[in-house]
């Protein structure tokens, strides 16, 4: 009775250990990339696996520094040293060996760097689970563990070339799709980042950081990255409008609002500001269509557009303004006031 309560003691303690990652670190087994635009040196990493959060760990990356992806049985301190050794103007390559040559856990690890030259580096040990391996090729390198086949790898780096003269976010994510396609990480799917960083760094991270988006825990990661990343182009269109207009230059700000408009065409918000624009550059006949197919949406819009008045952001005259207000709009409702008893 003894040894059988001995020998499951021992089972339990053992399954328990084999779920645990080397050390204290997270597991993040998962394919990435890592690569540089030739073109305007932004440089960008971009992750998928069957791991929650997988970005907050994978990913790193500052402007005008490098990028770094560490995976499998994560060490984070990749990334953060990584980036700090890059900063001090060492290589990708000499400081990948550095790092590598120092962790204990190394035949676990697998991690790739690019640094602000576009070289790139990459180490996958020898105990990251099959199929795992990398490719490192000019100005980018594609790694991935624990796949369904080890054409995984040759799939994005084909992909990465074929998409040759796309903007990078653009690249990562078609790279990261064509992972999937060949059949992905041998468990799933679950979240997935990209993160894409200026070729200079301004000391402003709002500017610096070009592209930052996650998908924590979503059941097709990358389908919903694309979404993200089309809101993301849409929104960039936005923010320039908004500046435009702060800048006076209504002009710009109409065909700003009207690229964003064209991406989401039922986006209320995008369609009113597009239509505003319209108004300041004296062509109502074209505003008011468009702000009454809003109003009938919404009619908080209406309510909102005689307070833009007071700040400039609505520059039309008084009589225009009338013109507007008396377009039709949905009524809203009013939250109930009835106490709770």
């Amino acid at each position: 009775m003894r040894n059988s309560l001995l020998i499951l003691l021992w089972c339990i303690t053992n399954s328990l250990l084999a779920q645990r990652p080397y050390g204290k670190e997270p597991l993040a087994h998962t394919y990435s990339i890592v690569a540089i635009d030739p073109e305007t040196g932004d440089m960008g990493v971009a992750v998928q696996s069957h791991w929650f959060a997988t970005g907050t760990t994978v990913i790193w990356g500052e402007a005008g520094v490098g990028v770094v992806a560490t995976q499998s049985f994560i060490n984070p301190a990749i990334g953060q040293d990584g980036l700090a050794l890059m900063r001090e103007g060492m290589s990708a390559e000499e400081v990948l060996a550095r790092l590598i040559a120092s962790d204990a856990g190394r035949e676990f690890r697998q991690a790739a760097m690019l640094d602000a030259h576009g070289q790139a580096a990459a180490f996958t040990g020898s105990r990251c689970i099959e199929a795992a391996g990398h490719i490192v090729g000019n100005g980018f390198s594609v790694q991935a563990n624990l796949m369904a086949s080890d054409a995984i790898w040759p799939a994005m780096e084909a992909a990465f070339y074929q998409s040759k003269g796309l903007p990078l976010a653009e690249r990562l994510l078609r790279t990261l799709e064509a992972a999937e396609l060949a059949g992905g990480d041998i468990r799933g799917k679950q979240s997935a980042a990209l993160l894409v960083v200026a070729a200079k760094n301004t000391g402003q991270p709002w500017v610096d950081r070009k592209v930052d988006l996650r998908i924590d825990d979503h059941p097709a990661p990358l389908t919903e990255l694309r979404r993200l990343l089309r809101v993301h182009q849409a929104y960039g269109f936005m923010n320039a409008g908004d500046l435009a207009v702060e800048n006076g230059d209504i002009q710009q700000a109409m065909a700003s609002y009207g690229a964003a408009e064209a991406l989401f065409p039922d986006n209320l918000e995008m369609k009113y500001w597009h239509a505003i624009a319209l108004a300041n550059a004296g062509r109502m006949s074209e505003a008011l269509p468009l702000l009454a197919a809003i109003f009938k949406k919404d009619g908080n819009w209406k309510t909102l557009t005689p307070r833009l008045t007071k700040n400039g952001l609505l520059t039309i005259s008084a009589s225009d303004l009338q013109t507007i207000l008396q377009l039709r709009a949905r009524k809203t409702t009013k939250p109930s006031t009835q106490k709770m008893r």
